[in-house]
């Protein structure tokens, strides 16, 4: 019987990682063989744990915070997705050695957008909340799906306008302040991690109608604060990051075993109606 494939997801904090199970799960509905753990590595000792796991035979590993951009500085090749992010949450090793990342995060989150809630982006005006690094993984797959605008916001303009000119040739992109902000958009995408602490930029009102999607990157058993502040501002329908996290792995688990999971029933294990 030949060995299990090793492979992992990184970060700091690390227990609460829920891809463990979602890949078990992807692993037993394919049946392909591999074992997925949690790798704790120290903040300032990113490098030196991704070159061990690897050296004792690791497969790929999955990247999450704080570590993305290290992880891009550390790949010796990009995929042409995680090339401009700049940030990677997917990394594996060829047989020549070269170590290769990829950011599955923005595919992970137009799939579920379009495929698994039916939204149309195509035309759509957008709104992202948020320049951080979480923000640059989901620009490019957004700005694919020709939207007629993607507004970035941030409270250092300077930032937004960065991303803006770094996107600006793969569609209309525009920066702006929150408070500058003119409504309504058909899609607000929260790219901030606030609202897991209760907070909440400062946003406007009037950018929210009843047929605008409001959708939190981060998940939560509970509403975050951005959706409940979707919700008393009218929106229709309100999603949490869940399903983007379970598209971005399978997604990973496509680049590592050539195989695509069904997302469906590891949604539905993870958040029983």
């Amino acid at each position: 019987m030949s060995e299990q494939a090793r492979y992992a997801v990184v970060g700091n904090p690390i227990e609460h990682s829920l891809s463990p199970r979602i890949h078990t799960a992807f692993a037993e509905q394919t049946g392909e063989s591999l074992v997925y753990e949690r790798l704790l590595a120290p903040l300032e000792g990113f490098r030196d744990s991704v070159e061990r796991f690897f050296a004792e035979g690791g497969a790929g590993l999955n990247v999450t915070v704080p570590f993305k951009q290290q992880a891009w500085e550390t790949a010796g090749r990009h995929e042409p997705r995680a090339a401009r992010a700049g940030a990677v949450n997917t990394l594996w090793r060829e047989t020549d050695g070269t170590l290769v990342g990829d950011n599955t995060d923005g595919a992970g989150l137009v799939r579920d957008l379009r495929v698994n809630n039916g939204v149309t982006l195509a035309g759509a005006r957008i709104l992202v909340l948020g320049a951080g690094g979480a923000v640059r993984g989901i620009l490019e797959p957004l700005l694919k799906e020709a939207p007629a605008e993607v507004v970035i916001a941030n409270r250092t303009l300077a930032r937004a306008e960065g991303l803006r000119d770094l996107f600006g040739d793969t569609g209309a992109v525009a920066a702006s302040t929150f408070e500058a902000l003119l409504g309504p958009f058909d899609v607000i995408i929260n790219g901030t991690s606030a609202s897991l602490q209760g907070e909440l930029p400062p946003l406007p009102g009037g950018l929210v109608n009843p047929a605008t999607v409001c959708y939190d990157m981060m998940y939560s058993q509970a509403e975050t604060a951005f959706n409940a502040w979707a919700r008393q501002q009218g929106s229709g329908l309100r999603l949490d990051g869940l399903g983007m996290l379970v598209e971005q792995a399978a997604e990973s688990f496509l680049k590592w075993r050539q195989v695509r999971p069904d997302t469906g029933p590891v949604m539905a294990m993870l958040r029983p109606d």
